[in-house]
C-alpha cells in the first residue's frame, strides 16, 4: 500500500519516529518526510543516512502554517510528535496541552485540507484512566482525534496505543545500563511497580497494523506482556553481571503502580484481532437518553486489560528480551571488553 506513496512522520527525529523511518525504508515508498523542530537530529539523520527519499522540514506542530507547509502530496501521516516525559508533564502542564492536544489538532487540520489518505496519531497507555498531565493530554489528543475522523469523510483518522517502549530514549533501560558502568545503584521507584514492555520493532508492527486494518475513528492496541521494575532492574543486573544494589527511591510525581491498554469501558467493545485489539469509535450523537437512561449491565462485568493482569514476564523471559534489542547487546558488547 506505500508503492511509490509519500509518508509523513512528525516527530520524527525521536525514539520512535526514528523507527518507523528505519522501517519505511525497506519498502518501495516514495518519499519520507522527517517533521520536527530539532535541526540537530535532522541533520545527523541525513549525515547518517545518505537516502534521496529522505526529505526534512523544521516545523514545530504548534505552528499550523509550518505543518502545511510540509504536508502538500502527502499519502500518509504518522503523527509522533509530543511531549511525553511524565515528570516534566506535570511541571509544564500547559506545555503538554499545547503540544500534544493543539498540535494534534494543528496536524489533523493540515492532513484533511490536504486530502491525506490516512493518519495514523500515537497514543500511550498513560491516556486509559490518566492521572498525571501527560496522559491526560494524550487521552485528550484521542479525544480530538475520534472527534475530527467522525466529520471527515476524507481522510481516515485513527490511532494506536501502546505500553513502554523499551530502550526508548528517557526510559528507565538506558538509565539502569548507565547505572551499572557507573558503579552506582539501580534506582528503583517501586519493585513491584508494573509495565508493558515492547521493542520498537514491536511497536511499529502496531503502527503498519492500524495503516492496514484501523477504521476511521479506532485505537489500535497490540497485545503485550509486562514485568514489575524490580524484576526489569534485577534482570538487567544479571545480563550485566553486576553486583551493584538496587535501591527503592519512590514514585515520581504523576507516576501509577500499574497502566492500562484498555479500559473496562473500551475492552466491553473492543474486537480481538488476535494480537491486537481493536477499539471502535463511540458512533453516538447528542442523544442524551443514551448516556443517561440506556445502560449495559456488561459493563460493571467485564475487566479492564492492564500491566497487572497481562501475562507477566520471568526474569529469564526478561533478559531473553533484552536481548533481542540492539542497544542492550551493544553496551553489553563494550561492557565485557571493558
Amino acid at each position: 500500500m506505500f508503492s511509490g506513496k509519500t509518508l509523513l512522520i512528525t516527530g520524527g527525529t525521536g525514539s520512535f519516529g526514528n523507527a518507523v523511518m528505519k522501517r519505511f525504508m525497506h519498502t518501495d515508498v516514495k518519499e519520507i518526510r522527517i517533521f520536527s523542530r530539532d535541526e540537530k537530529k535532522q541533520d545527523d539523520m541525513r549525515k547518517l543516512y545518505h537516502d534521496d527519499r529522505l526529505k526534512f522540514y523544521i516545523g514545530d506542530v504548534r505552528d499550523l502554517a509550518s505543518i502545511k507547509n510540509a504536508m502538500h502530496g502527502v499519502d500518509y501521516l504518522f503523527h509522533a510528535a509530543a511531549l511525553k516525559q511524565v515528570p516534566s508533564c506535570e511541571f509544564f502542564p500547559m506545555e503538554a496541552v499545547k503540544t500534544n492536544v493543539l498540535g494534534t489538532d494543528n496536524v489533523l487540520t493540515a492532513a484533511i485540507e490536504a486530502k491525506v489518505k490516512k493518519v495514523v496519531c500515537l497514543s500511550t497507555d498513560k491516556a486509559a484512566y490518566p492521572i498525571n498531565a501527560m496522559g491526560i493530554s494524550k487521552a485528550m489528543m484521542e479525544k480530538v482525534f475520534v472527534a475530527k475522523a467522525k466529520t471527515c469523510d476524507t481522510t481516515v483518522i485513527c490511532g494506536t496505543r501502546y505500553g513502554n517502549v523499551m530502550a526508548s530514549r528517557g526510559s528507565v533501560i538506558p538509565l539502569f545500563i548507565d547505572q551499572i558502568k557507573a558503579g552506582n545503584p539501580l534506582t528503583v521507584t517501586d519493585p513491584n511497580m508494573t509495565r508493558f514492555l515492547m521493542s520498537l520493532d514491536e511497536a511499529v508492527e502496531l503502527v503498519l497494523f492500524a495503516y492496514e486494518n484501523a477504521q476511521a475513528g479506532d485505537i489500535m492496541v497490540q497485545k503485550s506482556p509486562a514485568s514489575t521494575v524490580g524484576d526489569l532492574a534485577l534482570a538487567v543486573k544479571e545480563l550485566f553481571a553486576s553486583d551493584v544494589d538496587i535501591k527503592v527511591i519512590g514514585t515520581r510525581h504523576g507516576e501509577k503502580l500499574y497502566e492500562t491498554l484498555l479500559t473496562r469501558e473500551e475492552y466491553l467493545v473492543a474486537e480481538d484481532m488476535g494480537g491486537f485489539y481493536r477499539v471502535p469509535a463511540d458512533k453516538r450523537d447528542l442523544n442524551y437518553d443514551k448516556f443517561f437512561v440506556d445502560g449495559d449491565v456488561q459493563l460493571s462485568q467485564d475487566h479492564e486489560y492492564n500491566s497487572h493482569n497481562t501475562h507477566r514476564l520471568t526474569v529469564e523471559e526478561i533478559k531473553e528480551k533484552l536481548l533481542g534489542l540492539e542497544e542492550v547487546r551493544e553496551a553489553l558488547e563494550s561492557w565485557k571488553k571493558r
